[in-house]
């Protein structure tokens, strides 16, 4: 018997050692090769590596609002989404991911990413029944009118000025108007932000959904309140320089 188990391994010993010729010494194994960047289009991997540092893994919501949304992605239009992700927005916190605009994603990835949030996350019949607020305003806001508006549907939660209540954080806040948008702030007063507990236009006043020439004012009375130099509370002579500096300088 033991005759027979040694000739066994005899046997099977070329065949391993005809396999492992079969890779030369020093070269990668088949399929081990590291994906260039440029050539990853799997969706999973390009929103963790691109989108969830601002809005979350799995898009339930951080520093900026959620994208796992479907009314988010019900009112959003898909080639307006594309294009944000694109080339982002100036003068927030949102960057541009293209190559064309500087960033580092092709324009596969880009597609990407975007028919990945709609497919995933959104939900078709979501807004079936209501009358939906127009993504983009499309008549300029009142900011008279908007205060008003803004005293009946937040200000419950956000306080009178929007300085913040026992409900929610400040929304006048000088440092987060200069990180938003105008169409950042119309986007989360019509959709919401859902994983704060922050209800869509629907929601503020039960029965009583706000209308878009209200967002729209809304809007145009947050814009109104922000400020030339955000997050600079002191004054200007405090950034004088001293006395003995001046002298120095002559």
């Amino acid at each position: 018997m033991s005759r027979i188990l040694s000739l066994s391994a005899c046997a099977v010993l070329p065949l391993v050692l005809l396999s492992a010729c079969s890779t030369p010494n020093g070269q990668p194994q088949k399929g081990s090769e590291p994906v260039a960047p440029n050539q990853i289009v799997d969706f999973a991997t390009l929103y963790a590596q691109n989108c969830a540092g601002c809005h979350g893994a799995e898009g339930r919501g951080g520093a900026s609002i959620a994208l796992a949304n479907p009314v988010y992605l019900a009112v959003g239009d898909e080639n307006e989404v594309r294009n944000v992700v694109a080339n982002g927005v100036r003068g927030t916190s949102m960057p541009a991911f293209a190559q064309s605009a500087g960033g580092m994603l092709t324009d596969e990835q880009i597609n990407v990413i975007t028919s990945g949030l709609f497919s995933r996350w959104g939900r078709k019949r979501i807004l079936d029944g209501t009358n939906p607020p127009s993504y983009a305003a499309k008549t300029t806001g009142d900011t008279a009118h908007g205060e008003i508006a803004f005293g009946t549907y937040c200000a419950s939660c956000h306080g009178s000025e929007g300085q913040g209540g026992s409900k929610a954080s400040a929304i006048s806040n000088d440092s987060f108007l200069a990180l938003v948008s105008d169409q950042g702030l119309r986007t989360i007063v019509i959709v919401g932000r859902p994983e704060l507990g922050a209800p869509d236009w629907r929601g503020n006043v039960p029965g009583k959904p706000m209308s878009d020439q209200e967002i729209t004012d809304v809007v145009a009375w947050l814009a109104s309140r922000r400020v030339q130099s955000p997050g600079q509370p002191y004054s200007a002579s405090n950034y004088a320089p001293p006395h003995d500096a001046e002298h120095l300088e002559k």
